[in-house]
């Protein structure tokens, strides 16, 4: 039986996750991508297929901000500017998507700065 690796386990669980977790415009799903070295977030809205605000820590405004920090450090500002960008479109509510990964360091950090931004879920 062939080992399976780390990407291919979070790639089952995130499938697991989404099929109970799905967005549309009045609670559109926040989900999280994390590699190594960067985080990545974004406001989707499942029904129209389309992204509504996103952020990362590779973003030209926050790459300079993001320079000297720890990764957890990192995704606090990401998520504080996410829910920033979402609250500019009007976006109040959403629906965690944490991509399989547990909930801990960086993704509980976005996590917690998308809360202090203003986002509720």
């Amino acid at each position: 039986m062939a080992e399976k690796n780390r990407n291919e386990a979070r790639a089952r669980r995130h499938t697991r996750v989404r099929i109970a977790v799905k967005g549309n415009l009045q609670r559109p799903r926040l989900s999280i991508f994390r590699s190594l070295a960067e985080i990545y977030a974004q406001v989707i809205d499942d029904q129209a297929g389309c992204t509504i605000a996103s952020a990362s820590t590779i973003d030209t405004e926050l790459r300079g901000q993001c320079k000297g920090m720890k990764k957890s450090e990192q995704a606090k500002l990401v998520g504080k500017a996410l829910a920033e960008r979402a609250k500019s479109k009007g976006v109040q509510m959403v629906v965690f998507d944490r991509g399989g990964n547990k909930y801990t360091g960086r993704v509980k950090a976005l996590a917690e700065g998308a809360r202090e931004g203003g986002l509720q879920f």
